[in-house]
């Protein structure tokens, strides 16, 4: 049913484009996104996109799970990391660069180590069942490290409070524990070694048609949007050009 619903919302705007009304934005967009992300980078961000364009329509559909777009009949996903699928087209929105950090309190109880080899001594938190960890030094090598603690959990949120709490060395997106890092809460491990491989934020869509010009406005609207709000928030912590 929703994957008809979306064929019927691309026709309708095909229909008002051949009318003449392809500056008249309008109709739904269908999405799905985690709800961490979401809440800093896309939802608060909606009213101003609808005073713009107030005849769009956005329906988001928060989680964390891969879902299939075209069954489900979403117009984009969000999604993280490397793409799995080569059905689906792709368009790249950020970078997600990842950082090791540990609370000055756990620092100083346990020592900061100098090398990716020693966090295996020391008390880490993965995420899920990602329990090795790879990082490249500033001569292009790769360090493989396998960690362990005693708490293991699937949410970026949830490392971030345990990182803060002094549980253990965490490794987490910029966008959880960037607002920690900045007032100081939480430290970074390891700063000249980078979280390999380099990781992106994607939006997918369905591939084999046309990008219906509600889709490009919204993707277009988004990408500018969350890339003024990095650069003001973390500029300095940013990824530069090139630096993969």
């Amino acid at each position: 049913m929703e994957h008809a619903k979306r064929i019927l919302d691309d026709v309708e705007e095909t229909r008002n484009a051949f009318k003449g009304k392809d500056n008249d934005i309008q109709g739904r967009i269908r999405l799905t996104v985690s709800a961490a992300y979401a809440r800093l980078y896309i939802v608060p961000f909606i009213p101003e996109l609808l005073r713009r364009h107030p005849k769009l329509e956005i329906e988001i559909d928060f989680t964390d799970k891969t879902v299939d777009i075209v069954e489900q009949g979403y117009n984009i996903a969000f999604r993280m990391g490397e793409l799995q699928s080569s059905s689906i087209l792709a368009k790249r929105i950020a970078d997600n660069p990842m950082f090791l950090v540990a609370s000055p309190e756990y620092l100083s109880r346990a020592g900061e180590p100098q090398t990716p080899a020693e966090l295996a001594d020391h008390t880490c938190i993965p995420f899920a069942k990602l329990n090795h960890w790879q990082f490249k030094d500033n001569h292009g090598a790769i360090h493989n490290v396998a960690v362990n603690g005693p708490i293991k959990v699937n949410s970026g949120d949830a490392i971030d409070d345990l990182v803060q709490a002094g549980v253990g060395i965490g490794l987490g997106s910029l966008w959880h524990v960037g607002p920690a890092l900045r007032a100081g809460r939480v430290r970074r491990v390891l700063p000249s070694y980078k979280a390999w491989p380099a990781t992106r934020i994607w939006a997918v869509r369905p591939s084999g048609r046309l990008t219906p010009k509600r889709i490009k406005v919204f993707l277009d609207y988004i990408e500018k949007v969350i890339h003024t709000t990095n650069e003001k928030r973390y500029g300095d912590l940013l990824p530069s050009q090139g630096d993969e």
